[in-house]
């Protein structure tokens, strides 16, 4: 791991990268440590929240913000948050966290510096955080949702990009009714460890991460995202296109290709690092101009903090990428990002052909 040390610089800074990077594998894995332990108490907070409130309180959306709907649910995480990493962290402040929800104190929207009053120009990292991906699935007791977060050392002259993410955990809460909940976590350059715990027990067992080694999408899950409403009917065509391209229509009444419309980022990189999905193509910022002309606005997107976890991914043997190579959004609220993950090169090879030929058909050249 490349370990920043603080600079002096007027904004979050380093002197130079160069001279500020050391490798430090023992205090990766404290940062590691330290941030399991303020997931599990996001987690709790959350089914705590999810155990003691009503079903509406719970799924009350405020839509205010210039960032994701913020229900009920959304707040049992945020409540916690700074709080949490304030005091896990506390040995490597100050740092700067990036989060939705956070109040604006003069260094950017969703961007606080720990601790309060710190000077950004002091902090080691930056802190990418989403307390809950997959709200909308968890608050409707359909599925997991998960807390994620990356680590990036801070750099002179420029905002730390999903590239430089050293660090990344991510923590399932699950519904109040499941018992048992995985933790995947990252060091780059050491691999990808998971675990699964028994919540009544507090008891965990290693959980092996393997992705798929087919070298076919026959008979296995894999999508385009379309998970929200507008411009559905394209990324449902290029789902199709691609899967008759790679696999063909199969025989009368036969299905042989699958999808699992998971409404989580992070969700979706932990079923491409158990071996559940043999791709995911996430295409919506893609759609902007398609949905313009029909008089509507941008979808949606997925954002640097849904996909800041996908070190874990990566680190356990998939591959997350854009349409021109490797993602390196930088680790902002806003940025709109383009990925597809693959389960292996042979997947990669079949599919993103197929893939972007069809993007380039509905969509024009990604």
């Amino acid at each position: 791991m490349c370990v920043a040390v603080p600079g002096s610089c007027d904004s979050p800074a380093i002197e130079s990268e160069s001279e500020a990077q050391v490798n430090n594998i023992d205090e990766a894995q404290d940062l590691v440590e330290s941030v399991r332990a303020v997931h599990v108490r996001i987690r709790d907070a959350v089914i705590d929240a999810m155990v003691n409130s009503t079903s509406e309180e719970m799924r009350l959306g405020d839509g205010s913000g210039g960032g994701d709907t913020i229900y009920g649910i959304d707040r049992a995480g945020e409540a916690v948050l700074l709080e949490m990493l304030g005091m896990h962290l506390e040995k490597w402040l100050p740092v700067v966290v990036v989060a939705e929800g956070l109040p604006d104190i003069g260094v950017g929207p969703g961007t606080a510096v720990l601790p309060p009053g710190a000077s950004p120009s002091d902090a080691r990292f930056w802190v990418i955080v989403d307390p809950i991906d997959g709200t909308r699935g968890l608050m409707y007791g359909k599925r997991s949702a998960w807390i994620l977060t990356g680590i990036s050392p801070i750099f002179a002259g420029r905002t730390p990009s999903l590239r430089d993410i050293e660090v990344a955990v991510q923590t399932e809460i699950p519904h109040p009714k499941q018992t048992l909940a995985d933790t995947l976590w990252a060091v780059r350059g050491e691999g990808a460890t998971a675990i699964r715990t028994d919540l009544r027990t507090g008891i965990s067992s290693p959980l092996p991460l393997t992705p798929s080694a087919a070298d076919s999408i026959g008979h296995g899950f894999g999508q385009v995202a379309r998970v929200f409403p507008g411009g559905r009917d394209v990324l449902a065509a290029i789902d199709d296109e691609v899967c008759l391209a790679v696999v063909g229509p199969g025989g009368p009444g036969k299905g042989v290709t699958f999808e699992d419309q998971y409404i989580s980022t992070g969700g979706q990189l932990a079923e491409l690092a158990f071996g559940h999905d043999r791709w995911t193509a996430d295409l919506r910022p893609l759609l902007t101009p398609v949905l313009a002309k029909r008089g509507l606005p941008p979808p949606q997107c997925c954002h640097p903090y849904d996909i800041c976890t996908a070190l874990i991914a990566e680190e356990a043997g998939v591959l997350v990428v854009g349409p021109k190579g490797p993602l390196d959004h930088p680790l902002t609220l806003d940025d709109n990002v383009t990925w597809f993950g693959y389960a292996n090169e042979s997947i990669r090879a079949l599919v993103e052909p197929a893939l972007l030929a069809a993007i380039t058909a509905y969509l024009g050249p990604p």
